[in-house]
């Protein structure tokens, strides 16, 4: 160890917190009520994870607009928004938990809006029964990660910022900390500790268009199946209906489902509400006389919760994408989305007013006076490492993992709302269980001096390169691959031909190289990012190919129905040998109570 202490910069706790997002502080913050000394490593700066980006609201059954919502009707629309592909277990203990982390939020200075009544006001968002996400306008993952950045500071809670964490330790089976670098210096950062919480977000970089930030390249999904986890329903991405489409520079930019739960509404290039089109259910509210008399019929039904544009997200961006393949679409690619018409323009500035700034300032358009042009964006992995329900453990000892990089809680896709409360209820559970288990742990963590020095010699790998090959050139001509072939439709011949190309770029992993130093080197930073990258782009490919059906965020061409033999089975992923296998694996028998649940009309 004395060795080690020598060559890298090096510090112990008991346990490491890999992603300072939501689920990260949150966790941290458990953690640390539970006595124990924790580390937080952070890729950027904190307070800017992307956490920041989530606009539209918490969703928990609080009951504060339609008193009878509660967790049992939450579950059910959590269920059956991921297609019964989800851990029942999550979703239960989701539901029933994420009221009191919304009243803890608030209680640590939290700003939500408000009801005339002064509760905490909640919208409504797609798939959700009642109107049950709270919310700070549009800027509520801002607000979260201010409320629990100062919170998780005030416990003094130690913050390693700007650092990318290559590889996780193991004494053997277990995980006992994590290697990495310090991105301002290129420093060596070797960190100890009894258990690891990843809690990294997720992959949306991998695709061209996509509403995440720079982070967002995978690095804890990597690092859980290199160190032996499982992953599951890789398939199942999300591809967010309402990106901008323009202009270029910032297509994919996300514009929030709030548009649509505040009362805008999709048309086509003829200004048709094409939404009815996909969704028979609502032909006696296409056939009434006008908009004003259908939307008093969803009102009356209380089915307004359910309007076509509040469809899951999965339903409407492939009624987006269908829309622009008929030719009906926008003129840059997309359809129009239109709240001008509906609300007025003070109202707007005081709900949306992020939507209307972005706009403005990003497209020239005022959305109080005229359409947005939109089309669907890479957005959130449904899937991710599985994990235990109760204790968001992993298959491998000392480690754990909660948010974004976690699967289970949403399975074949997730509702708009449920990744805020997702972060906080396993957050919670991620710090507690993981400091439990540091407690028990006996002895001090420690790792070979082997291990480091192979980790080093990883990291250092591109200025020693023997091609010329750019690494921000390699991450596009990625991108350009992942986006039609592994993206919102998928065919059997697609995602084979993706996977030959995974193949070649892996082989010309090696080729790349970058020039000068190890301090702010940006083309470094990307080049060790693409093992992350080919890492999980196989998993998804691979996971799409296993799954020769159609059936949430996962659709194929091929394959255009639900197929009864996978209504019950997810997809799991490990590496064996050095490579990526699956298993079709059967899903968690649930409880006949709940099961009751979901037989319910409503």
């Amino acid at each position: 160890i004395l060795m080690v202490q020598e060559q890298y910069e090096t510090h112990e706790h008991d346990l490491l917190i890999i992603g300072a997002g939501g689920a990260g502080l949150r966790a941290a913050i458990e953690a640390k009520t539970q006595g124990v000394s924790v580390g937080l490593i952070s890729k950027s700066l904190l307070g800017k994870a992307h956490t920041v980006m989530a606009e539209g609201g918490i969703a928990a059954a609080l009951g504060n607009v339609y008193p009878e919502d509660n967790w049992q009707v939450h579950f059910r629309d959590t269920m059956r928004g991921g297609k019964m592909l989800n851990n029942w277990r999550m979703a239960q203990l989701h539901a029933q938990e994420a009221p009191e982390r919304v009243l803890e939020l608030e209680r640590w200075g939290a700003v939500f809006d408000r009801t005339k009544d002064g509760l905490i006001l909640q919208r409504d968002f797609g798939g959700h029964r009642y109107a049950r996400l709270a919310h700070v306008g549009d800027r509520t993952g801002l607000e979260m990660l201010r409320t629990l950045q100062q919170h998780a500071v005030a416990q003094g809670i130690e913050v390693y910022m700007e650092c990318t964490v290559t590889r996780l330790l193991k004494d053997g089976d277990r995980v006992v900390g994590a290697f990495g670098y310090r991105r301002s210096t290129g420093q060596f950062i070797v960190v100890m500790a009894k258990a690891v919480i990843l809690a990294t977000g997720g992959i949306g970089k991998l695709w061209k268009f996509t509403s995440n930030s720079w982070e967002c390249t995978g690095n804890g999904t990597m690092l859980a199946v290199d160190a032996g986890a499982d992953l599951i329903d890789m398939e199942s991405y999300q591809f967010h209906p309402t990106g901008m489409v323009w202009p270029p520079s910032v297509r994919g930019t996300l514009v929030t489902e709030g548009v649509r739960g505040d009362g805008g509404t999709l048309r086509n290039s003829s200004g048709e509400r094409f939404m009815f089109r996909y969704i028979p259910e609502f032909f006696k509210a296409e056939t009434a006389d006008n908009e004003a008399e259908a939307d008093r019929w969803y009102t009356d039904k209380k089915v307004n919760r359910r309007t076509p544009d509040l469809l899951p997200r999965d339903e409407v961006a492939r009624a987006i994408n269908s829309e622009v393949k008929a030719g009906r679409g926008s003129p840059h690619g997309g359809v129009f989305l239109d709240i001008a018409s509906r609300r007025p323009a003070d109202y707007i500035m005081r709900r949306l007013p992020s939507m209307y700034h972005q706009f403005k300032e990003l497209a020239g358009v005022d959305i109080t006076k005229e359409p947005m042009e939109v089309g669907p964006t890479a957005h959130y992995m449904n899937g991710g490492i599985r994990v235990d329900a109760d204790t968001t453990a992993t298959a491998v000892p000392g480690l754990f993992a909660a948010g974004e990089v976690a699967g289970g809680l949403h399975g074949g896709n997730r509702l708009g709302g449920n990744a805020l409360s997702d972060l906080l209820v396993f957050g919670r559970r991620a710090g507690q269980h993981a400091a439990l288990y540091a407690k028990s742990f006996s002895g001090a963590p420690t790792v070979d001096t082997g291990q480091l020095d192979a980790c080093a010699r990883e990291i250092l790998m591109p200025f020693e390169g023997k091609g010329a090959e750019n690494p921000h050139a390699f991450h596009a001509e990625l991108q350009e691959t992942m986006q039609p072939l592994v993206g919102i439709i998928r065919t059997e011949t697609e995602l084979q031909e993706a996977l030959v190309q995974l193949e070649q770029y892996r082989k010309r992993l090696p080729q790349v190289r970058v020039e000068g130093g190890r301090t702010y080197n940006p083309g470094w930073h990307a080049a060790l990012d693409l093992y992350a990258m080919l890492t999980v782009a196989e998993c998804v490919t691979r996971s799409a190919l296993e799954r020769k059906e159609s059936r949430g965020g996962h659709t194929r061409d091929d394959y255009p129905a639900a197929d009864p033999r996978f209504a019950s089975v997810n997809v799991v992923v490990r590496k064996r040998h050095g490579a990526i296998v699956t298993a079709l694996e059967p899903t968690l028998e649930m409880p006949e109570d709940l099961r009751q649940l979901l037989q319910e009309k409503g």
